[in-house]
């Protein structure tokens, strides 16, 4: 396979067979982000692509799925994504479904027409980094997009037959703006009503323009217990019709899975014991946490 390094997918890609259309990210200026900058972006020509479903159509049907990297590979044209999808059901008709990282920009450039065009061709998921729903968090990350644009997001998806997979951020805001951050997050998580939700929890990253606003005095990582409350603000405030909410990531200081809404009031508790004893023992080692 044609793969150029580094290579990222979601954990719940683990088994997937990983067909990288995109180089890089489109975006790249995410303060809080290193994955891409060691590369320019640029979509791979479509000769490249088919010499990879024609390796990967050789080895058999070693997966059931398969996911679309790099950054935001959505971000290419309708058609050369179709194009894409059509090839992976001529070489790998096993594949049962494909999975994809988009974001706000490269969803609403789409109309609901073409997203559903997607659907139907084979593709099944789009992971969305929001991160927050709180605009000035927003613009101080760079994250190229605001709140209304996460909620039209979904209801295009919605709209489509997508399915939308949504990650938030813990800590990101900083301290100065933790509870708005979390209290707008929640907000906007429940306007948008995804069946996914992945909690994450910031970690600063040398050669980042965040480490560097950390260096500069001007952002301050919320502390361990801080974090367990934004996550908790966050669980509590949100109405879900029917979604799957994970806060196991391996950066989580407190694992944490369930469904909601019927798994709220247990999941409160848990973290009002937690954030009340302020007792570490409860919490993941240092050592043991890792993007």
């Amino acid at each position: 396979m044609d793969y150029i390094p580094p290579l990222f997918r979601p954990p719940s890609e683990a088994h997937s067979l990983l067909l990288q259309v995109t180089v890089g990210c489109s975006h790249n200026r995410c303060t809080y982000c290193d994955m891409y900058r060691t590369k320019q972006f640029r979509p791979k020509p479509w000769a490249t692509i088919e010499a990879d479903l024609q390796e990967a159509a050789e080895q058999g049907p070693l997966h059931r799925r398969a996911f679309l990297m790099d950054g935001d590979a959505l971000i290419l044209a309708t058609d050369k994504l179709l194009r894409i999808l059509q090839g992976i059901r001529q070489y790998t008709p096993w594949i049962e479904r494909v999975g994809v990282y988009g974001d706000t920009r490269s969803v609403t450039k789409k109309s609901v027409e073409e997203l559903r065009a997607l659907q139907e061709a084979g593709l099944g998921i789009v992971y969305h980094g929001m991160e927050s729903g709180d605009d000035e968090v927003l613009r101080r990350i760079d994250k190229g997009g605001d709140a209304a644009g996460c909620i039209e997001t979904a209801r295009r998806l919605r709209e489509a037959g997508l399915t939308h997979s949504v990650m938030v951020l813990l800590g990101v805001g900083g301290r100065e703006l933790s509870e708005q951050h979390a209290e707008n997050t929640a907000k906007v998580l429940t306007a948008m009503d995804p069946p996914y939700v992945g909690a994450l929890t910031t970690t600063v990253v040398p050669g980042t323009p965040l480490a560097d606003t950390e260096a500069a005095g001007a952002f301050i990582l919320p502390g361990k217990f801080q974090m367990l409350q934004e996550l908790r603000t966050i669980v509590a405030g949100s109405d879900f019709s029917a979604c799957r909410f994970s806060a196991n990531h391996a950066s989580n200081y407190l694992p944490l899975r369930a469904d909601l809404p019927q798994d709220k009031a247990a999941v409160v508790a848990t973290l009002d014991r937690v954030i009340e004893s302020r007792d570490e023992r409860w919490l993941k080692p240092e050592g043991l946490r890792g993007l």
